[in-house]
């Protein structure tokens, strides 16, 4: 196997924090209020999701909030209308909040989703860069097959991306997870 540098991780490597942060901070380092960051899948902060009309012009079909209900990032179905659905997760960017719970319904959300033809996902927090970045890293390691360093480099070729220390810890144990099921490839 190579080494990190070149975006594998060895197999025999213990994945920690500190490496993952090194990753993240390579690459791309600037993001628009929204890239697509994988087929369909797009990334972005409050302000492109308050763009009812850019969203509308991307063909935006489904929303996943990854910060509803707090006071920057409110939003329901009645915001987006009847032609978009909505998904929130009431996540806090915080170190010590648990998104583990949220990680496989929003991964099987964007999935069911992207599984119709013709959808395209918008999936959001405040800044889209941790709470939104951890979700879209979840559902490609989930249903894509990809561990969590290969899932961070495929998000980076198009956005800047930091989840935070807590949410990587979370990351790790769900690749270790996936590692040991033989879902993922290390």
């Amino acid at each position: 196997m190579e080494s990190v540098d070149s975006g594998k991780v060895n197999i025999n490597e213990t994945l920690s924090v500190e490496k993952l942060e090194d990753i993240l901070h390579g690459g791309q380092l600037s993001c628009n209020h929204v890239d697509e960051v994988w087929p369909n899948l797009f990334l972005g902060d409050m302000y492109m999701s308050h763009d009812r009309y850019g969203l509308w012009r991307l063909g935006i079909t489904h929303v996943l909030n990854a910060a509803h209900g707090k006071m920057c990032c409110k939003g329901t179905d009645d915001f987006y209308g009847t032609t978009v659905k909505y998904y929130g997760v009431p996540a806090n960017d915080l170190p010590t909040f648990d998104i583990s719970p949220f990680l496989y319904p929003s991964a099987h959300y964007i999935h069911e989703a992207l599984s119709t033809t013709g959808t395209k996902v918008f999936v959001h927090c405040a800044m889209g860069v941790s709470r939104s970045a951890a979700l879209v890293l979840a559902y490609l390691m989930i249903h894509c097959n990809h561990c969590l360093v290969d899932a961070i480099l495929k998000v980076k070729e198009r956005r800047w991306i930091f989840p935070n220390r807590g949410f990587l810890k979370q990351l790790i144990k769900l690749n270790d997870k996936l590692y040991k099921s033989a879902k993922i490839d290390n």
